[in-house]
Formats: C-alpha cells, structure tokens, sequence
C-alpha cells in the first residue's frame, strides 16, 4: 500500500502539554469551584492511566480522594470543572505557554509539502485540540487536518481503537494506507488496535510503558541537526523523523 496518510495524537506527541498544561489548567479548575484538590506532578503521572479529563475526575475521586463526599449532582458538577478546565487551557495556550514537541512542526509542513493527507485521534476535546493548533503550530492550522477526531466523538476511548477506526472512515482510507503517531501505551493499543503501524516518541510520563508492536520508539521527532535517542527500532539512515523515515517504516514487514 502506498502512503496517504498521517494520522496523530495530540497530547504528549504534538506537544509536552499535560505536565505544564492539562494539569496546571485542571489545578486551576479545581481552586474556582473551591475544591482543595490538588494535583502535583508525580499524581497527575498516575492519573494519565485513565484517557480523558472528566474520566480522569472520577478516578482520582475513586481511587486518590476516597473521602470526598459526592454531591448528589457529581456528574453536572464534573462536566462544569472540564468546562472551566478547558478554558484556563485555552488561556494557558494563548500566553504562549506550550510549544511544539521538537520536529513536529517540520514534519508536519514536510507532510503537507508532500501531499500527504493529515488527521488527527485524541481523546481531549475539539476545544483543546483547536486551540492547541492555532496558538502553537499556525494561525490556520486547523485547516491542515482533514479530520480532527476528538473528545466524545466515539463513546470508548484509547485503549479502545474506536477513535482511530472513525478517523480512518472519515477520510475513507484503510489502516494500510496511514501511518499514526502516538506517545503512550494506551495510545498504542489503540492505534494498533485498528491496524495502523505506529510510531512512539516518548515523554516524561510514559518512559516506562509497553510499546510492544510500535514500528519505533524514539524520544522526540528530532531535526536534521540534532537527532533524536533510539530507544527501539531504527530510523533507517535518516537524521530525524522524516517522511523517507516514515515510508520505510510504512513499507516494512
């Protein structure tokens, strides 16, 4: 099958934003509606095992903040903090505050350069997506991606490959014709779930997760002048995550 397609994650692949974006935004949510929940580094890495923001709430009240007494409206109650969460995000975005992960933008450009078709398949919302496209990457930047598969879009999220399966009918192309990039074990198993080979460069949060199945694992996208660790895998000759990069892996067995 000949190369058509990119299909990416968001968070954690485009761009380092749940330590210093999703969590800040989320601590901010917390302080408005006047909770004294607080979430540091070290808990927030261990919430990340649930895909999903107001998932994420739920769990960390099941299994973190067993003691908390559940107001009869809890479900309201957490929609409103993802809604108030989303916004200090945005605002979060707007200041600059969260850049691309390093050789995302060029291998994006290179990509459309190319003719290559572009998506994505998240589980945080349109919103975040949107916003994280105009403020870090282009001011039209949402118009480079001929989908945007997001948030609720699909009931199961990742691990589930439901939200990749969507991406691949809305653009009407078969898993044997996208390449997909991902950053976590969940992310993965739902990018290989729907039959994509998959590539995986790794953050701060998912080191040390199984990546069993991933055409590569590196630690960032890298640049022609600075390329990136191998973890597993190879990048075939090239200096960084290009497209000759991206179509031998496309092409290998």
């Amino acid at each position: 099958m000949t190369l058509q397609a990119l299909i990416f994650d968001v968070d954690g692949t485009l761009a380092d934003t749940e330590r210093d974006g999703h969590r800040v935004a989320f601590n901010a949510a917390f302080q408005e509606f006047g909770l004294d929940w607080n979430w540091d580094v070290s808990l927030y890495g261990e919430l990340l095992a649930v895909t999903g923001g107001k998932e994420r709430m739920r769990y960390y009240v099941e299994k973190f903040n067993t003691t908390y007494q559940q107001p009869a409206d809890f479900d309201d109650l957490v929609v409103a903090l993802h809604k108030a969460k989303t916004k200090h995000y945005t605002e979060l975005l707007q200041q600059g505050g969260i850049p691309m992960r390093t050789g995302t933008t060029r291998l994006i450009k290179e990509a459309r350069d190319a003719g290559l078709r572009l998506a994505i398949a998240t589980t945080t919302t349109p919103e975040n997506v949107t916003a994280l496209l105009k403020y870090s990457l282009a001011d039209d930047a949402n118009d480079w991606f001929e989908v945007i598969a997001a948030g609720d879009i699909v009931p199961a999220k990742k691990p589930a490959a439901d939200i990749y399966i969507w991406a691949l009918q809305q653009m009407g192309l078969s898993a044997q014709d996208c390449f997909a990039f991902e950053d976590s074990e969940n992310g993965i198993k739902s990018s290989l779930g729907a039959g994509l080979k998959t590539l995986v460069t790794v953050n701060d949060y998912t080191l040390t997760h199984d990546f069993t199945g991933a055409a590569a694992v590196i630690s960032d996208m890298g640049e022609p002048d600075a390329s990136p660790q191998i973890i597993s895998g190879s990048l075939h000759g090239e200096p960084c995550v290009n497209l000759a990069a991206i179509r031998a892996w496309h092409a290998a067995d």
